[in-house]
């Protein structure tokens, strides 16, 4: 019978479905119903999920299988990040391989087996690309610009600087100071900017950065498809790039930077290399139980299934519980 898998990068949790497992995939439609079941924090599995990882055969040469994102309400994500390191470390697993690269939608990504980052916390790193900064590429208009690089936008809100940049999901930044993150302006923008609205037509993943010190950040997004998260891979490592690039003096290229989030921490490298971008974003993949299911359910988005807990989650626990205790947020 299907197994699926609830996982977890930095406790952005998904549901990871191995169509390759089954004798007829879902459709679309399927998969959106299916998510949409399963994610519900209220009625949906095991305390819902911000979405679910559809692994699938690869589309492109050279790669080994192809990772689909749908998002809580049933839409679909270009990349994730925190996803990526879930399904690397699942495909791992199954092929018996340490690195290798996986489709997404925009490209296909290197990602390689990493060392424990504690014990019991199993870790990966995935590549973030392409990088893109043009308002077509995320897109955006009515701000008065071409680009968004610590850039004043009063449209969104005053006195606070905006970067816009995908990786390839859209992403805008701010960074701010600690009683911003403590105070709503976030959730506002987020909510705003991911309903109808003159600017950001697609909906766009909004972060706040707080710099801790040198390659230090701390980074809260609000996002697209799902609200307040735990942690956006994408999200941190776009915050990252545009951390190197706009505080030369606080942040490095090719060097580890340590990017705290409500969820634990990653670690992300920014390299420029050949005229191009890219971020490596290393961090734990996470499975935290194992779920038998009737193929037929999975195709009503009605789970009736055996439940199986890996106990990897008190491992994640006690590595989070190490970390600095930041008080960045209630």
């Amino acid at each position: 019978m299907p197994t699926l898998l609830k996982v977890h990068g930095s406790q952005n949790q998904f549901f990871i479905l191995d169509q390759t497992t089954l004798d007829q995939p879902l459709t679309d439609p399927e998969l959106r119903q299916l998510t949409q079941q399963v994610t519900n924090p209220q009625t949906g599995l095991l305390g819902g999920a911000d979405g679910v990882l559809v692994v699938d055969r690869p589309f492109r040469p050279g790669a080994q299988a192809q990772m689909r994102v749908i998002n809580a309400d049933g839409s679909e994500a270009t990349m994730c990040g925190n996803g990526l390191r879930t399904v690397a470390r699942y495909v791992a697993n199954r092929d018996q391989l340490d690195q290798f690269k996986v489709d997404t939608k925009d490209a296909s990504l290197r990602v390689r087996k990493q060392d424990d980052l504690a014990p019991g916390v199993p870790a990966f790193a995935v590549e973030i690309s392409p990088v893109r900064f043009a308002k077509d590429a995320l897109p955006f208009d009515n701000l008065g610009h071409d680009r968004l690089l610590d850039t004043p936008a009063p449209e969104l809100w005053p006195r606070l600087r905006f970067s816009a940049i995908a990786v390839p999901n859209p992403h805008l930044i701010s960074f701010v100071d600690r009683p911003a993150l403590q105070d709503d302006v976030l959730g506002v923008i987020g909510h705003r900017l991911n309903g109808k609205n003159p600017y950001f037509n697609d909906g766009v993943n909004v972060n706040f950065a707080h710099i801790l010190g040198h390659n230090q950040l701390f980074v809260r997004t609000y996002e697209r498809g799902v609200g307040f998260t735990n942690a956006c891979g994408t999200g941190m490592s776009a915050t990252s790039l545009a951390f190197v690039l706009l505080h030369p003096e606080a942040a490095d290229f090719d060097q580890p930077i340590e990017v705290f989030n409500p969820g634990g921490k990653v670690r992300t490298i920014v390299h420029f290399q050949n005229q191009e971008y890219w971020i490596e974003l290393i961090g734990n993949a996470t499975f935290t139980h194992e779920i038998v299911v009737d193929e037929a359910d999975l195709h009503r988005a009605a789970v009736q299934c055996q439940i199986t807990t890996t106990g990897e989650q008190a491992a994640y626990q006690a590595f989070v519980s190490q970390l600095p205790q930041l008080g960045l947020i209630d």
